[in-house]
């Protein structure tokens, strides 16, 4: 024991959370603290004495030691206690070195059936149901083969239907110091608000593509205009106003077209007067040669 050097309280917690991989709370490190100073005695009974806010304290002043030095692992509050936790950043490379894929990660179902659970503990499962509107059996049997839900008790509702919450291990998952920690109303609206504005847009909101005009349909649309409009359907299949429309859009009267019906009939009779007339001067020209004729017999 001559080469024995008592270590600081914060250097105790730091070498407990080394060794161990869940959180470990103020309870357990006053257990341990005071079983030592049963077992050893002498100078480790002095721990014994610590209190939570010693402990605390101590805990503080490591999660501070190990920030400024980066060591590639820091301290945290989890749970209810203290994890020792790897850096983000080095993730790739430990996964390399435990040849580790990713962890499985939860379906957006399981999700939303763990979110109702935390916010509405304790729950039966047909509270679950309404909110998600759909069957939940399966994902609740994942949920606790996974031990993010466990079963609290029996409702005092008719059939006295099992209830649910969650775990610890589910605030460690979600790096919750407790309950309380989940974010608030406020706090979702926002979260959403910011996903929503990192998202890209939706096909449906982006602006449609407009298709390239075809010069052919153009010339068509501008001879279609030119074109005088012609009768309607009504028009062309009733006839009788239709027509008569037709004429005004013309500029054609009806009388109009009755007069000219008349003049073609005086037209026809004049040319018959002129045929007779021309046959009456043949007539006479014959006979004005006949009467030629005999006179220069009778001089012979």
């Amino acid at each position: 024991m001559s080469d024995f050097v008592l270590p600081e309280l914060k250097q105790i917690i730091g070498a407990m959370l080394f060794v161990r991989k869940e959180p470990l709370t103020v309870a357990e490190i006053r257990r341990v603290l005071t079983a030592t100073a049963e077992r050893r005695g002498g100078i480790t009974a002095d721990f014994a004495k610590a209190n939570e806010a010693l402990i605390r304290e101590a805990a503080d002043a490591l999660g501070r030691e190990l920030a400024e030095r980066k060591a590639g692992f820091h301290l945290i509050e989890v749970a209810g206690g203290w994890r020792l936790e790897n850096d983000a950043n080095c993730g790739p490379w430990l996964r390399t070195m435990l040849q580790k894929g990713r962890g499985a990660r939860l379906s957006l179902p399981a999700l939303e059936t763990l979110a109702i659970i935390a916010y509405r503990q304790p729950c039966v499962r047909s509270e679950i149901e309404a909110v998600r509107g759909v069957a939940v059996d399966a994902i609740l049997r994942n949920l606790l083969e996974m031990q993010l839900v466990r079963v609290v008790g029996r409702s005092e509702l008719p059939g006295r239907p099992w209830m649910f919450g969650t775990t610890q291990k589910f605030m460690e998952h979600f790096g919750l110091k407790c309950l309380d920690d989940l974010p608030g109303t406020d706090e979702l609206r926002r979260l959403e608000a910011e996903h929503a504005r990192a998202r890209p847009p939706k096909a449906a909101e982006r602006a449609p593509d407009v298709p390239p005009e075809d010069p052919n349909q153009l010339k068509l649309e501008a001879i279609e205009a030119a074109a005088p409009a012609g009768p309607t359907p009504e028009e062309a299949v009733g006839g009788g106003a239709g027509e008569e429309a037709a004429f005004e859009r013309e500029g054609v009267a009806e009388e109009d077209i009755v007069g000219g019906e008349e003049a073609e009939a005086e037209d026809e009779e004049i040319d018959d007067e002129d045929d007779d007339d021309f046959d009456e001067d043949d007539e006479d020209d014959d006979e004005e040669d006949e009467d030629e004729d005999e006179d220069e017999e009778e001089e012979e």
